[in-house]
C-alpha cells in the first residue's frame, strides 16, 4: 500500500499528517497517495486548488481554480471570497481512506459562515473524494443555495473533448449540465488520451454535474435556480449542514473513455464507498414478487399455493406486493391499485388469521417473507389522513398534494412531519410481529416518475417543522428518507430494503445515495415475453452497471412461467435475480431446473461473493437485437474467480470468443458451464485474458450461457 502524504504548511501553524514529506514552502495542502497529487493553496485570504496531477506521467489536469462555490442569501462565496484559515485536521474512514479537513471563516464586517472542506484519498486509486460543511456563524437565519463541492478550471479543451453522461453510457459534445441520471460523468480529452470521472453522490433529482459552463471548467454539486428542482437549505444561527460527497478520478493513456468507470470507479465503489448491498453479509440471490400477474388480488390461499411452487423453483425471498393491506374505515381492499394506502392494516377478509400464519408458512418452505408498501402515501379514506392531514404535502394552491400522479383522493406524506415516526413504526411492527425480512418501498416522495410538471414536487406547506419553503422541502424529504433507511437497518439489521425508482423520483432512477442506504432499487416493470423481455433486462443492467452496484438493480417483471424461463433467469443473473409470474404454471421438470440454478447461484456467491462485482466483457457492447452481449462478475480483489455470462440475441454468427479480466496471469483456471459444472476449458489466466480466450458456440439465435471460472 502506498503511504499517504497529507501536509499542511502555513504562516502560523505547521501540521504534518505524515512523516514522509519535504517542507518546500508555506501555505499549501499537499494530498499525495503516490498515484495522484493535489495541491491546495492558501494565500492572501484565499484558498484555491493550484495543481492536480497523475504522478506516473506528471500529467496535469487543472489550472488555478476557486475550488468550491455556493450562494449565501443570493451572494456567491468561493475560495477567493476572503477567508481566515482557522484549523486543519487529519481525517480517515473505516475503509482505508485518509485525508485532511480545512476549516475557514469568512472575513469582513459581517461574516456569515464558516466552512470545513474535507478531502479524502484512497490507497492505489487516482481518486479524491470531497465534501463541505457550512455553519451559520451570524446572528440571523441564512439560506444556502447552488452548493458546488468541486469547482475547477481544467485544461481539457471542450473543442476536443467528449462528455460521457447518463450513467456514463451516452456521449455529449459541448456545454453540459447533468441532472438526476448522472451519478458519474466522464470528461474525455480525445487527443490527450486522458480525462476525469466526476462522481456526484447527491441524492435523487438534486444532482448537478457540469462541464464547460465557463471556459473548460467542471462543477460537481447540487441543483440551482433555473433547473427543475433547485436546492435550498435554511440555516439558523449556529446550525450546520454537510453537503453530499463528490469524487474526481483521473486517468491518462487511454482511448476508451468508459474504462475509468469499469476499472477505477468500480474499484472505489466496491472497496471504499461500500454500498448497502455490498455491506450486507447475507444477500438473496433469487427473489419472487406477486405483482405480475396477481396485482392486488392476493389472499392467504393464493399466496400459499404460489409460495409452495416458488419454493420448488429455488426462490429464497417471497414478496407479497400491493393488495395485502386495508384502511381502518374499509372492510376489504378489493378495489385494486390506488386504494387502501396509509393505515397499513392487514386485510383479514383476505388473510383471516392476519399475516403471521401466512408468513410462518412461507418461512416453513425455507423462504424469507416480504411485503410491498408505499413509504409516503395515503388515500383520503385512511384514518391517518383524516386524523393527521397536517402530515401531508401541499401544492401551490394550498391543497393537499399527490406527488405520484397528481390525481385527487391519493396524497403524499411529508417527511418533515410526524409521518416519519409513524411509517417507521409501521414497518418495524411488521418486522417484529410477523418476521418481515424484505420491504419494497414505493411511490413518490419528492418528485414523480410520470408527471412532467415541476410544480408537482416537494411541499409548499409553510407549517411543516423541518423546512421553510418549497425548495428546502426537497433536500429535507430526501435526507429524512435516507435517515429512515439507516434507522431501520440499525433496528432491524436483517431487513432488505428495496427502494423503487418511483421513490427515487424519476423513471428508472438509481444513484449512489440510494445505493448507500438501501440494498436494492426496483428499476422497472418489463413484462414482455422472451426474447424481448430478457433483452430489456440486460439493456437496463448494462446501462446502469458498473457505474452502480449490479446487485442493487432489481429489474422486474420477467415471469417464471415464460416458455423460455431459463433465458430469462440467465439474463437476470447479471443483476439481482427477481422473477414474477405464476410459478404454479411451471412444469415440474422446469422447477427442478430452476432450483438447480438457484443452488448454483448460492454456491457461487458463497465461493466468490460475485454479487459485489460486475464489469463489461472486452469486445461486447450494449445488448442489442442482432448482436452478442455479455458481462463478468469476477472477484477482482482476490483473482480467485467468479462467473460470466454471454448471450446471442438474434446475431447472425453462432460463435464468439470471450476474453476475461481480473485473473492471475500464471495460475491455471478451469472454465465450467453452469449449472452442471462440466469443465469446458483449462488454461492460464494469461490465456483466458489475452491470448486464446474462451470460444463459445450457440446454435440457437436466442440463447445465453453462464460459466464459472476458478483456479484449478
Amino acid at each position: 500500500m502506498n503511504k499517504f502524504i497529507v501536509l499542511f504548511l502555513m504562516l502560523t501553524i505547521n501540521q504534518a499528517f505524515s512523516q514522509d514529506y519535504l517542507i518546500k514552502d508555506q501555505g499549501q495542502v499537499i494530498l499525495d497517495n503516490g498515484v495522484i497529487q493535489r495541491e491546495i493553496t492558501y494565500s492572501h485570504d484565499s484558498l484555491y486548488s493550484s495543481n492536480f496531477i497523475l504522478k506516473k506521467d506528471n500529467t496535469g489536469f487543472i489550472g488555478k481554480s476557486k475550488d468550491f462555490s455556493f450562494l449565501i442569501n443570493g451572494k456567491e462565496l468561493n475560495g477567493y471570497s476572503g477567508w481566515e484559515l482557522i484549523d486543519t485536521r487529519a481525517i480517515e474512514d473505516t475503509t482505508g481512506g485518509s485525508g485532511v479537513s480545512v476549516s475557514l471563516r469568512q472575513v469582513g464586517d459581517n461574516p456569515k459562515v464558516q466552512v470545513e472542506l474535507s478531502y479524502m484519498l484512497y490507497p492505489d486509486l487516482p481518486l479524491i473524494r470531497k465534501w463541505i460543511e457550512v455553519k451559520n456563524i451570524s446572528s440571523e437565519d441564512i439560506n444556502l443555495e447552488a452548493m458546488t463541492m468541486e469547482a475547477l478550471n481544467t485544461n481539457l479543451s471542450h473543442v476536443h473533448s467528449v462528455v460521457r453522461h447518463n450513467y456514463a453510457r451516452m456521449k455529449h459534445l459541448g456545454r453540459f449540465v447533468g441532472e438526476w441520471h448522472d451519478p458519474v460523468v466522464v470528461v474525455h480529452h480525445i487527443p490527450g488520451r486522458r480525462g476525469m470521472a466526476l462522481g456526484n453522490e447527491t441524492v435523487g433529482v438534486l444532482k448537478r454535474t457540469a462541464y464547460h459552463t465557463e471556459g473548460n471548467n467542471i462543477e460537481i454539486g447540487l441543483t440551482r435556480e433555473g433547473q427543475h428542482f433547485p436546492f435550498r437549505k435554511w440555516l439558523k444561527p449556529g446550525e450546520s449542514w454537510q453537503s453530499p460527497k463528490s469524487f474526481i478520478c483521473l486517468y491518462s493513456n487511454r482511448d476508451d473513455s468508459y474504462e475509468v468507470v469499469d476499472e477505477e470507479v468500480n474499484a472505489f465503489i466496491v472497496k471504499h464507498m461500500r454500498p448497502q448491498v455490498i455491506e450486507k453479509k447475507t444477500k438473496p440471490v433469487f427473489v419472487y414478487n406477486t405483482w405480475n400477474p396477481f396485482r392486488t388480488f392476493v389472499n392467504d390461499t393464493l399466496i400459499r399455493d404460489v409460495a409452495k411452487a416458488a419454493a420448488e423453483c429455488g426462490v429464497e425471498e417471497f414478496i407479497i406486493d400491493d393488495g395485502w393491506q386495508v384502511n381502518a374505515h374499509r372492510k376489504s381492499s378489493e378495489k385494486g391499485w390506488g386504494s387502501n394506502y396509509g393505515d397499513w392494516l392487514v386485510d383479514t377478509n383476505k388473510f383471516s388469521g392476519g399475516l403471521k400464519p401466512t408468513f410462518d408458512y412461507i418461512k416453513s418452505l425455507g423462504m424469507k417473507p416480504g411485503l410491498w408498501m408505499s413509504v409516503a402515501s395515503a388515500t383520503e379514506d385512511s384514518r391517518v389522513f383524516q386524523e393527521h392531514p397536517e402530515w401531508f404535502v401541499k401544492g401551490p394552491d394550498g391543497k393537499y398534494g399527490n406527488l405520484h400522479s397528481g390525481s385527487e383522493g391519493f396524497y403524499t406524506a411529508s417527511f418533515g412531519t410526524g409521518w416519519y415516526d409513524y411509517i417507521k413504526g409501521k414497518i418495524l411492527n411488521l418486522v417484529n410481529e410477523y418476521g418481515l425480512r424484505y420491504v419494497k418501498l414505493d411511490f413518490a416522495v419528492v418528485a414523480s416518475a410520470y408527471v412532467n410538471n415541476d410544480s408537482i414536487s416537494g411541499s409548499y406547506a409553510t407549517d411543516h417543522p423541518l423546512y421553510r419553503d418549497h425548495h428546502e422541502s426537497f433536500i429535507v424529504h430526501y435526507e429524512r428518507l435516507l435517515q429512515l433507511f439507516d434507522e431501520l437497518h440499525r433496528e432491524a439489521p436483517e431487513l432488505f430494503i428495496d427502494c423503487t425508482f418511483e421513490t427515487a423520483g424519476k423513471l428508472q432512477l438509481m444513484d449512489y445515495a440510494f445505493a448507500k442506504h438501501a440494498e436494492g432499487n426496483w428499476l422497472s416493470n418489463f413484462e414482455s415475453n422472451s426474447p424481448v423481455g430478457p433483452l430489456r433486462v440486460r439493456q437496463m443492467a448494462w446501462w446502469r452497471a458498473p457505474a452502480l452496484p449490479a446487485s442493487s438493480l432489481v429489474i422486474g417483471n420477467l415471469p417464471l412461467n415464460d416458455p423460455n424461463v431459463e433465458f430469462c433467469l440467465k439474463s437476470l443473473i447479471g443483476t439481482l435475480p427477481i422473477m414474477l409470474g405464476d410459478p404454479r404454471e411451471v412444469p415440474e421438470e422446469k422447477r427442478e431446473m430452476l432450483h438447480a440454478w438457484a443452488d448454483w447461484m448460492r454456491d457461487m456467491q458463497r465461493k466468490y461473493n460475485y454479487m459485489a462485482y460486475r464489469k463489461d466483457l472486452e469486445g461486447f457492447g450494449e445488448p442489442r437485437e442482432g448482436h452478442w452481449d455479455g458481462w463478468q462478475r469476477i472477484n477482482f480483489q482476490t483473482g480467485e474467480g467468479g462467473i460470466f455470462g454471454i448471450f446471442r440475441q438474434g446475431a447472425p454468427e453462432n460463435t464468439r470468443t470471450v476474453y476475461l479480466k481480473d485473473l492471475k496471469p500464471y495460475e491455471i483456471y478451469t472454465v465450467r458451464q453452469a449449472p452442471s459444472g462440466k469443465v469446458v476449458l483449462r488454461a492460464t489466466g494469461e490465456e483466458l485474458m489475452h491470448t486464446d480466450g474462451i470460444p463459445v458456440q450457440m446454435k440457437e439465435e436466442y440463447k445465453g450461457k453462464i460459466y464459472e471460472v476458478r483456479i484449478e
